[in-house]
Order: C-alpha cells, then sequence, then structure tokens
C-alpha cells in the first residue's frame, strides 16, 4: 500500500479524533514527550499545512513549529482544514514523484508519504489515548506501516517524537508493538 493510500485510511481517523478533542484536554500530556495534546494538533498542523504545499510542488513558507492558533477553537479548525489540504495534496497527479523538502532535506514524495502515514499513525495513537478515544487502525495498516518504520527510523531519528525503542509485552497486538518500537511505552 503507497503512503497516499495509508493517509486516505489515517486522516479521516485523525480529524474523527481531532473533532472530538475538548477544549479542556488541549493541555493534557501525551505519550509523544515533546508534545501536550495542543503541540501534537499544532505539529500536525504546520508540517501538514507544508506538506501539503510539496506535495503540489509549491515551496513552503516556513515548515518551523512556531505557529501558534490564537484560541482552541481556532486550533481546532486549522487542524481540519490543514488535514483536508494534505490528503488532497497527496491524492494530486505526480504528489508521489516530486521532490519535497522537509525538515530533515529533501524527500522522495513515495517515501514521505509513508513517513507522513507513519507520524499520523503515531500521533493519532497519541492523540487518543491522551483525550480517552479509540484508534482502531487496521491490523494490515499497521503492520505495512511497521514494515516502513522499521526500515526509515534510523537511530540518528530517534529523540523526543522518536525516543529509543521501548519493551513491548509479548500479548502486545501489531499497533502496540509499532507503538513500542516508535519509543512509547505501550
Amino acid at each position: 500500500m503507497e503512503g497516499n493510500e495509508q493517509l486516505a485510511i489515517i486522516i479521516p481517523m485523525l480529524k474523527e479524533v481531532g473533532g472530538n478533542i475538548e477544549k479542556g484536554q488541549l493541555g493534557a500530556d501525551t505519550p509523544c514527550a515533546e508534545f501536550d495534546v495542543a503541540g501534537v494538533l499544532n505539529h500536525m498542523t504546520v508540517l501538514g499545512t507544508a506538506f501539503a504545499l510539496g506535495f503540489l510542488g509549491k515551496v513552503p513558507e516556513e515548515t518551523g513549529e512556531s505557529t501558534q492558533a490564537h484560541d482552541e477553537g481556532e486550533q481546532m479548525d486549522r487542524f481540519q482544514r490543514a488535514m483536508d489540504q494534505l490528503l488532497k495534496a497527496v491524492q494530486s497527479p505526480g504528489a508521489l514523484d516530486r521532490t519535497i523538502e522537509t525538515p530533515v532535506g529533501e524527500m522522495p514524495g513515495v517515501a514521505l508519504a509513508r513517513l507522513v502515514a507513519l507520524d499520523g499513525l503515531i500521533h493519532g495513537w497519541d492523540l487518543a489515548t491522551s483525550t480517552q478515544q479509540a484508534w482502531l487502525p487496521s491490523d494490515d495498516l499497521v503492520i505495512d506501516i511497521d514494515a516502513f518504520a522499521r526500515q526509515a527510523l534510523t537511530p540518528d531519528m530517534r529523540g523526543d517524537a522518536f525516543a529509543p525503542e521501548q519493551h513491548a509485552p509479548g500479548n502486545a497486538d501489531p499497533l502496540g508493538r509499532l507503538v513500542a518500537f516508535t519509543g512509547r511505552s505501550v
């Protein structure tokens, strides 16, 4: 399954979880050590907007994490719009064939789409876990993304967003194993 196909499944799930976050939950901690709930939403909004431009062959103005919404309602609206733009862009003709500038350098669109799918799947789990929502991607989708993650996630990429691999319990499902691989405790 290509990254754009994965994102066609993940982005609607993200939008649903994002749409069900209550304003009082925005300051809640997440399993991602770097961000609280509002931080994850902002991270995904900023990078989703920038990557959408890249998939369309346009140069994003800025991919920094500093653009915070002025109020919670605006932040939620921006997140929803960014996810819509990202999905439309990654589905556009030629999106996977482009070379796209990212915070870690240029990347082929086909690889970036898969990396964004990994990021979306894991941050969706972060958001759902932190806000007591269901996060139920299919095992087939998770297994496909996990195979990519184990090839793409190099030790030099490990940090706060992808912390050192954690131990997954022996009875962990595919999502639990992937979550542990990305540095979260299951």
